[in-house]
């Protein structure tokens, strides 16, 4: 049907492990119930996905954004938001039943911390940002966010001219969907249901929150600017050091480069490419400045900011669901396992990633914490956010 919203690049989200994140903010206002109810409903007008399940067509295996007349959105009065982040782990994610969003109060006098966790399917960091943004404006001040009709990133067109994949990953690739077609099999999402349950349960996942505001950040933004280099790049260098580790996976937001983003909208409008730095250094800020040059060439190059995207979009849609599930053991697939372990990395399960979703100032959120995927390919993610000066890390480390 031409109406219907497919998942594309969203597809690698579908059947994969704790594939939700989350933004806990401190609103500084009044705690209100009912408010709170009418608040989340303005937003479920101006989002389709909002009130959109994931349903597959069973002719063609296509899988798609259905919109729900009384789908609800489950809003809880939380105990902390550690164990209820990790409560969302455990119980699974049917993305087929349950709203792509769930929202957690802790109400407290004069203010409350409010927790949006969101899966992938709906949408990426820096899009639940501006929904918990949209949600502060409307609960305080009566500002309703726009409609904004979702326009999905459809094909390899849509993003900049040059993102196509070069020779060799194109025939890697092509070799990988050849053999999943001859292995004639697929995952049903009930099986990876099960899975996911069960995997979950195995994973020892712990959340820590840096904080750097008044000196402490005075100090970082005062070096970053005497040294040309971003504070992005400061981060990534120290985790560098951190971890002993030369490779760093980085979010990329792509917004203002894919022809059909339409502003407000829902959805994946973001890519991840890998930051490495061979050459051993011992000091942060040379380490930083090679970071810094290391990005600008990437950025520079659509082939290497868009190579995750377009993998995606060469990659056969049935294998995309398989890779996680045939790598980490739940379904047996060597077509899977190649391309899980030998491009997206969950054999090895060694990834260090930074998602910074930047910084804003808001006379209504007084701070605000990002608290990204727990990936299975990941060892250790950082998500980053600063509001009103104030920036909060929250580092997500994985046991396995």
């Amino acid at each position: 049907m031409a109406d219907r919203k497919y998942l594309y690049t969203e597809r690698a989200h579908y059947m994969c492990p704790n594939m939700h994140f989350g933004i806990m903010a401190e609103i500084g206002k009044e705690f209100n119930e009912e408010r709170l109810k009418e608040s989340i409903e303005v937003l479920k007008t101006a989002h389709p996905l909002l009130v959109s399940l994931i349903s597959e067509e069973k002719d063609t295996g296509k899988v798609f954004y259905e919109k729900q007349d009384d789908l609800r959105i489950p809003m809880v009065k939380g105990s902390d938001w550690q164990t209820d982040f990790d409560n969302v782990s455990k119980a699974g994610w049917n993305v087929q039943k349950d709203a792509l969003l769930k929202v957690y109060v802790y109400p407290s006098t004069d203010s409350f911390e409010i927790l949006f966790v969101a899966h992938h399917l709906l949408c990426d960091g820096r899009g639940l940002l501006m929904l918990m943004e949209e949600f502060a404006e409307y609960y305080s001040i009566n500002v309703r966010p726009e409609f904004s009709e979702e326009r999905l990133i459809e094909s390899i067109s849509d993003l900049p001219e040059g993102s196509d994949l070069g020779f060799m990953s194109k025939i890697i690739i092509k070799d990988a969907n050849k053999k999943w077609g001859k292995e004639n099999h697929k995952v049903r999402y009930e099986e990876y249901l099960k899975f996911e349950k069960e995997f979950d349960s195995r994973q020892n996942i712990m959340r820590n929150i840096m904080s750097f505001d008044g000196a402490s950040l005075d100090k970082i933004l005062s070096v970053c600017k005497d040294n040309g280099v971003t504070v992005n790049d400061y981060l990534i260098a120290k985790m560098m050091l951190d971890e002993n580790t030369q490779k760093i996976i980085i979010a990329s937001d792509i917004r203002t480069k894919v022809k059909n983003y339409n502003k407000g909208s829902l959805g994946n409008y973001a890519s991840a490419f890998s930051v490495v730095v061979k050459k051993k250094h011992s000091d942060v800020i040379e380490l930083t400045k090679s970071v810094r040059d290391e990005i600008k060439k990437i950025l520079q190059s659509p082939q290497k900011e868009m190579l995750v995207l377009a993998c995606y979009f060469t990659m056969d849609s049935g294998l995309l669901d398989a890779v996680p599930i045939s790598t980490l053991g739940g379904f047996t697939s060597n077509a899977g396992k190649f391309v899980g372990s030998k491009m997206f990395g969950f054999e090895a399960r060694e990834g260090y990633c930074i998602t910074n979703l930047g910084r804003i100032k808001s006379s209504i959120i007084n701070e605000a914490v990002f608290i990204p995927p727990a990936s299975p390919a990941n060892r250790k993610a950082w998500g980053v956010l600063t509001v009103n000066d104030k920036m909060r890390i929250c580092s997500v480390a994985s046991g396995h």
